[in-house]
């Protein structure tokens, strides 16, 4: 095994640190490096993402952490799931595994578009009035236990193993936190990454206020499920973006307190 588990156990410690520090590099990089000039207070905002980011994190953990843990060590022991029972090598399972993960994150992305209920909880994330590193974590506790609930239902169906697992975790926080960035990358990397991966260009669009716009580009880490399954659009020109959903325009609305009733309120759009 790739992954010992004291080793698992480590990374599960150093796993925050690595996240808070990506928060603070990002942040780092949009001071040198800013694609546009803020429309709101960023300290208005980041009063609202900063605190879901640390309640996210913390009831995930209490919740999730441990039963999955214990999922893949027994999917392990018992050959549970279809990446246990087939003979691979290790690191091709450790592959496959990030790449089920992650079509399983992007369909389930795509559903918080499709179904109106799922929606109520998805527009909090995309109500942030610009976007930054900390719009990476800005979700509804509600949509981060449903998707654990995903995560668990994936993990048990298809075996997959620890170091997969981790590795997924580790690379989603850091992708996500790179393409909602609001930092000026060169226009020929975009292209080039946005072949296999999500850019900052990419992502933009789907937080646009134009409904057609936004419901594309659900890719998380890979864009080639956007290619594949026909949901990928790139034509859109980037300064004519404007960030966020047509029912919130008002900094006032988009408070700590006023987002977690987000998904129990009337307007839906």
């Amino acid at each position: 095994m790739l992954f010992s588990h004291v080793t698992y156990r480590e990374l599960y410690v150093i796993k925050p640190y690595l996240y808070w520090a990506g928060v603070v590099f990002f942040l780092l990089c949009e001071q040198r490096f800013s694609y546009r000039t803020p429309t709101v207070s960023r300290s208005r905002r980041w009063l609202a993402n900063i605190p879901l980011s640390i309640l996210n994190g913390t009831i995930y953990h209490f919740l999730y952490t441990s039963t999955i843990i214990v999922l893949i060590l027994a999917g392990q022991e018992k050959n549970f799931g279809l990446l246990n029972v087939w003979l691979l090598p290790d690191w091709l399972k450790i592959v496959a595994g990030i790449l089920i993960l992650d079509f399983f994150i992007y369909l389930w992305h795509l559903l918080t578009h499709v179904l109106p209920f799922l929606w109520r909880f998805h527009r909090v994330h995309h109500s942030d009035l610009n976007m930054d590193v900390t719009t990476g974590n800005r979700f509804h506790l509600g949509e981060f236990l449903f998707t654990g609930l995903i995560r668990l239902a994936v993990i048990y169906t298809f075996g997959i193993g620890l170091a997969a697992y981790i590795l997924f975790e580790i690379l989603i926080n850091l992708v996500v936190q790179f393409h909602h960035s609001s930092i000026r990358v060169p226009s020929w990397f975009e292209r080039a990454w946005a072949l296999l991966f999500v850019p900052p260009f990419l992502h933009r669009i789907h937080h646009s206020v134009r409904i057609r716009e936004r419901d594309a580009n659900y890719g998380v880490i890979f864009s080639i499920w956007d290619r594949m399954l026909g949901t990928l659009t790139t034509a859109v020109a980037q300064e004519k973006i404007v960030i966020g959903i047509g029912s919130h325009r008002e900094i006032g609305q988009l408070g700590f307190w006023r987002l977690l009733a987000l998904p129990f309120t009337r307007n839906t759009s």
